[in-house]
């Protein structure tokens, strides 16, 4: 269930931001060179960084002006106004004090931030950095721009940037409609022309604030040179040179990028693993709720979930299942055995019917993280986006769940191949009935 976007003013520009967490910390998350609030949500991996962050800290994200949600704006922008985008979003949250964590083109803005307002830093996270890069010649640049904007919108460049997943179709399309929708070419050209001028090596001996930098040893988009530099130019600054060739921070090994983070700025590194074990995970929510909201309006509402919920609520506890968390108008819970949670979406389905509601439901089993109270890991994403293809009055189940149940009076009817966004391979989908 994702954060709602909001808008901090800057000047005349409108940043778009979000916060996620609510950890004793906070943490702004400064993007490379570009990025999309809404659509990032939309991939596994990268769903999975920005839930870890979350895990220990209040995150604040944003999309840089020019890119994603935010105004577009004309003409290269200097750092310094790039610097009053932070703080314009830090101050509309709130925060008087932030660790950023600047992430390739994204780093050398956070060096200088660290730099210039130390008493708004609490920590600084260099990761990828292209900060110390030797330039190529200006003719080699200039064919580099040419093939970029020839080929914008159509190549992800993910042999370069994320070559782990540079075989993967379903993560390809997905990296080139987030290109698409977060920025345009002539910003592109504008980024590439900025990254290219930008030199802050100067700067660096000025950061008193504490600093861990991060570089994968193999980075084929940015020279793990440059990690090493920062590092030595920064007083006192930790450096850690992880193994993989990946670029993009969200893909490769990133929980090992993640512990370290987390370790450095709370001082306490992540415990064994967390309980991992094989779970029916259940999605559930209303059909048009914000038709059916409009027109009760909102006190009636309130009261139809009120009663909606503790249908919900009951036949989940008669199924012997576990409510995990609920958000507007769905609920998510799991359960230990697939045949149970399929008649409890069916018994959810016909009690509320009594309310005059309709609902769809879906339903994954894998193996799943449990967490305290949080539940994590692909099958949860699966099961979210199964309820997502469900239609009204729906119980859409994946394979793995009619395959687990076999032999029972259970039926299904065959809904054909699905393709998940963000979720490798196919998935063939069944509607059950108890």
């Amino acid at each position: 269930m994702q954060a709602t976007i909001q808008y901090a003013k800057s000047g005349d520009v409108h940043i778009a931001y979000q916060v996620i967490g609510s950890g004793p910390l906070d943490l702004v998350l400064v993007p490379a060179s570009f990025s999309h609030l809404e659509f990032q949500w939309e991939d596994a991996s990268s769903a999975h960084f920005l839930d870890r962050l979350a895990s220990f800290a209040r995150v604040i994200l944003f999309d840089k002006r020019g890119t994603g949600l935010s105004d577009r704006v004309s003409g290269v922008r200097p750092l310094e106004e790039r610097m009053d985008d932070v703080r314009a979003v830090m101050d509309a949250v709130g925060s008087e004090r932030a660790a950023l964590v600047g992430v390739s083109e994204g780093a050398a803005m956070s060096i200088l931030f660290g730099a210039t307002y130390p008493e708004r830093t609490s920590a600084l996270v260099v990761y990828g950095s292209l900060t110390g890069q030797q330039r190529p010649s200006l003719e080699v640049f200039e064919q580099v721009v040419e093939m970029a904007l020839r080929d914008f919108g159509k190549w992800s460049g993910l042999s370069i940037f994320a070559p782990s997943r540079a075989d993967d179709q379903p993560f390809q399309d997905w990296f080139v409609r987030l290109q698409r929708m977060a920025i345009s070419p002539g910003a592109v050209e504008t980024m590439m022309r900025m990254v290219f001028d930008i030199d802050i090596r100067h700067v660096l001996p000025s950061v008193r604030v504490p600093t861990l930098v991060l570089h994968r040893a193999e980075d084929r988009a940015a020279s793990v040179e440059n990690g090493r530099l920062v590092a030595q130019q920064i007083p006192s600054a930790k450096y850690i040179e992880l193994p993989g060739a990946d670029h993009l921070h969200y893909v490769g090994d990133a929980d090992l990028l993640l512990d370290e983070i987390e370790e450095f700025l709370t001082g306490v590194r992540p415990g064994p693993d967390p309980d991992r074990v094989l779970a029916t995970v259940l999605f559930a929510d209303i059909v048009d709720s914000t038709e059916r909201a409009s027109a009760l309006g909102d006190r009636q509402w309130r009261r139809l979930l009120d009663d909606f919920y503790r249908c919900l609520r009951r036949e989940v506890s008669r199924f012997h299942g576990r409510e995990i968390d609920t958000a507007g108008d769905g609920l998510f819970a799991t359960f230990d055995g697939p045949g149970r949670a399929i008649r409890c979406a069916c018994a959810m389905r016909d009690d509320v019917r009594n309310l005059g509601i309709e609902i769809r439901a879906g339903l994954h089993t894998g193996e799943c993280e449990f967490v305290d109270d949080k539940v994590r890991g692909i099958a949860v994403h699966l099961g979210a986006r199964v309820c997502e293809a469900a239609g009204p009055g729906e119980v859409l189940v994946s394979r793995t769940v009619k395959d687990l149940v076999a032999g029972s009076k259970l039926r299904f009817t065959d809904r054909g191949v699905h393709t998940f966004k963000g979720v490798s391979d196919d998935w063939r989908l069944y509607v059950a009935e108890a």
